[in-house]
């Protein structure tokens, strides 16, 4: 009966195998997921688009300029506000791709439950569909179509 116990060293490869073949499996699923961004809500992907546009708006400005702070911010602010996002796909939306268009049309009317302080309600659903538009480029690794839509976002925001 006593041989019957194990010890811990004694199981230890075992649970090693185990813990190496959850990974192993979770990062499968991780992976078949961040290859399928159209499987994610439209609100998942403005998340996702609202941080990477916020990033690399602050990166441009810091890049290409040294200044105090709060300068930063309005300069930022003016390119990222929902309003300037929204005048900008009124002005730009023929010039997405039909898939992206169709990632547009999903954010912008997907049922969103809160609302930016300094537009309207429409301002902010077209915001939050340029969003996914971000976020879906972001997640399928189109990082070129991505800095393309910013860059004329800023410039959008620059002429204003």
């Amino acid at each position: 009966m006593a041989e019957d116990l194990k010890t811990a060293e004694d199981l230890k490869p075992a649970v090693d195998m185990k813990m190496a073949d959850g990974l192993n499996t979770a990062k499968r699923s991780i992976s078949a997921a961040e290859k399928r961004p159209e499987s994610y809500s439209p609100l998942s992907l403005a998340y996702i688009g609202d941080s990477v546009l916020d990033l690399l708006v602050k990166k441009h400005y810091v890049l290409n300029g040294n200044m105090q702070v709060q300068k930063y911010h309005r300069k930022v602010t003016a390119v990222v506000s929902a309003v300037n996002q929204a005048a900008f796909m009124d002005a730009n939306e023929e010039s997405l791709s039909d898939e992206e268009k169709a990632v547009y049309h999903r954010g912008r009317n997907a049922s969103v439950h809160s609302k930016a302080k300094n537009a309207t309600m429409a301002e902010y659903k077209k915001a939050t569909g340029m969003e996914a538009v971000l976020g879906y480029l972001y997640l399928s690794g189109r990082e070129e179509r991505l800095k393309e839509l910013v860059t004329g976002l800023m410039e959008f925001a620059e002429r204003k």
